[in-house]
């Protein structure tokens, strides 16, 4: 089962940054829910995203948004990344890539000379009724934190 556009995003629970040692969708219905997909903490694409969440952080949470980057890294990987680039929100681990998998962002790569399969960036935007209401695949980093900001900014305003 994978996610698809206009329809309500299944529940999961996932392994998580900071004080909650996991986090469950539904527990965020009311909010809209930006989640982005990532390949690798600290890795200077991956670096660049997450910190142009972290510059916007306030602009989607005046929106009435949280927002999570997922990768398959280890929550120890993910708390030197987020402490390091001093992110205000939290990171989630999918090292079993279950939610990799339900969101369809695993994809054939190259890398060395050697296909591997790996996290396609990508990002989605799902309203605070829990429906997926946007989706960006094979995401280019400039400009991206400020596109799906000013998405939720659209789908906001037309509520």
């Amino acid at each position: 089962m994978t996610v698809e556009l206009n329809k309500t995003v299944p529940n999961f629970t996932a392994a998580v940054t900071g004080k909650e040692t996991a986090i469950t969708l539904s527990d965020f219905l009311g909010k809209n829910v930006v989640l982005y997909f990532y390949p690798k903490d600290s890795t200077p694409g991956c670096t660049q995203e997450s910190q142009d969440f972290r510059d916007n952080y306030e602009k989607f949470t005046a929106l009435n948004a949280v927002v999570f980057g997922i990768s398959r890294d280890s929550i120890r990987s993910h708390d030197g990344f987020k402490c390091k680039q001093n992110l205000p929100f939290e990171l989630i681990s999918d090292n079993d890539e279950a939610i990799c998998q339900l969101f369809d962002v695993l994809k054939p790569k190259m890398m060395y000379g050697k296909e591997v399969i790996g996290i396609e960036r990508s990002t989605f935007l799902i309203n605070a009724q829990g429906v997926l209401v946007h989706e960006w695949r094979k995401v280019k980093v400039d400009g991206h934190a400020l596109e799906v900001l000013n998405m939720l900014s659209t789908n906001v305003a037309n509520k």
